[in-house]
């Protein structure tokens, strides 16, 4: 039976302004209704009846587990990483949860940020690997270049084994575009996918070959680990001692257990607009687009409208993209460097690079609407049945204006109900939360004033749930 492994980690910068370190790009539905992480996990219907084990940071745990609810998925292992340490080890304590939960499963290893367009292909490719596994290889699933590619490494294979099996000649860094070329009129390199299966065992036992501290560190982690809500909490002190390696560099480039399906199914790490623009549908001029979007002579162009209508006229090889608070305007041949914008957003300490303007909770989600030097607006969305922390501001008093639903406050010692169209007036000092005790969302307006509204100003009551 095999139990997938979907690593959720990472906040990548190159498909900024969509995606943000508080929002990364596994949590965006970029090429269609669901979410990467969602379409990753959908794919494994036809493969697997076992839950997938979840691999995130701290900082996204609520997010995850949104998200696998709506696919009705409530039981997921989510192990949340307290650090990254990199896929060696990330990958080494799903093996030790897998184990501990089950005898010794095949795992099937991937990234939550991955399009596969030819699911068919893919869903064949892994059960072809499934007797290699079983017979205690490591398969990696290498993926058939269609061009000279110089953003990944790749895999040199060498003589067959099995059907569609090779053996692993060499691991490969990323080429120049001359080196890339060679490979691919080579026929025998294929791109590295970071995509795996094997026996949890197979692969727990060449790591503590090849890495016996990193083995080692994990198996404590997960023996002493324990559960909160939906997830898997690990010991950050125990765990920041881990080395920081790949399972390439751990195990794959020193094992003789290694071996390669080459892969051909529409496969692509959306690792750049450009890379999404290339597995998007388009119109006959080559564009690309999604959102409120016209166009007039413009060709190959990727265009996203977030909340406005974008226009062009007269355009070529653009990368446009519109959200809340930022508009990207790229050639289509230099997205790398977006990479470069980024990074000034950081150094400025500017809160674009961070977070969108819709901040998500375990409740809900907040939208910033207004700010000004002694106000601050928000539209808050609580779903039903969730409630906020209890807590107290000292700079700050707060109204309320209950949009839709029904809200349930708790306002220093009273406790009432708050319906459509109405208001209540929290004052400075004051303990206070709201729940949505209905059945359909709560919508709310929250004005601040005060002559200090950052977010700072909050002490939390107890653990009845999270803040604002």
């Amino acid at each position: 039976m095999i139990t997938p492994v979907i690593m959720a980690g990472g906040s990548g910068s190159r498909l900024w302004p969509l995606s943000r370190t508080h929002y990364p790009k596994q949590f965006i539905p970029l090429v269609n209704e669901d979410s990467m992480l969602q379409n990753t996990v959908s794919r494994l219907d036809k493969l697997s009846k076992n839950e997938p084990v979840i691999i995130c940071n701290n900082e996204h745990r609520f997010m995850v587990a949104e998200q696998l609810r709506s696919l009705d998925i409530n039981h997921a292992n989510i192990i949340l990483e307290p650090i990254g340490r990199n896929t060696a080890p990330a990958i080494a304590l799903a093996a030790f949860q897998a184990i501990q939960s089950n005898d010794d499963p095949l795992l099937l290893v991937l990234a939550a940020d991955h399009v596969i367009t030819n699911e068919n292909a893919f869903i064949d490719s892994v059960n072809t690997a499934i007797k290699s596994a079983q017979d205690g290889m490591l398969v990696t699933f290498g993926i058939v270049p269609t061009h000279p590619e110089t953003g990944y490494g790749y895999i040199r294979q060498g003589q067959a084994i099995g059907l569609g099996i090779h053996s692993v000649e060499a691991f490969v860094e990323k080429p120049n575009k001359k080196k890339a070329q060679e490979y691919f009129k080579s026929g025998v390199y294929s791109w590295n996918s970071g995509m795996f299966l094997f026996k949890a065992s197979t692969y727990l036992n060449e790591l503590k070959k090849y890495n016996s501290e990193i083995f080692d560190i994990c198996k404590k982690a997960i023996s002493e680990s324990f559960s909160d809500l939906d997830f898997i909490r690990i010991s950050k002190e125990l765990f920041e001692k881990c080395p920081d390696d790949s399972i390439d560099y751990a195990v794959m480039e020193k094992t003789d257990k290694a071996v390669v399906l080459p892969m051909d199914a529409g496969w692509s790490d959306v690792g750049s607009w450009s890379a999404l623009w290339d597995v998007q549908q388009k119109d006959d001029n080559g564009n690309a687009c999604r959102g409120d979007v016209i166009l007039d002579s413009t060709s190959n162009c990727y265009i996203y409208g977030q909340n406005k209508l974008v226009a062009t006229v007269g355009v070529d090889d653009l990368v446009i993209v519109e959200t809340k608070d930022a508009i990207l305007v790229a050639n289509k041949e230099k997205v790398q460097d977006v990479k470069n914008i980024v990074n000034r957003l950081k150094t400025q300490n500017r809160i674009e690079y961070q977070q969108h303007q819709d901040i998500y909770r375990p409740w809900g989600k907040h939208e910033q609407i207004a700010d000004g030097e002694r106000y601050h607006v928000k539209k808050v969305i609580v779903r039903p049945g969730e409630k906020t922390a209890t807590q107290v501001h000292y700079h700050r008093s707060e109204h309320w204006v209950i949009v839709s639903g029904t809200a349930k406050v708790t306002n220093g010692d009273d406790t009432y109900l708050v319906t459509e169209n109405k208001s209540t007036y929290i004052p400075v000092g004051s303990p206070h939360s709201f729940e949505n005790p209905g059945k359909v969302n709560l919508e709310l307006i929250e004005v601040r004033t005060g002559n200090y509204l950052a977010e700072d100003d909050i002490i939390r009551i107890g653990n009845d749930g999270e803040g604002y």
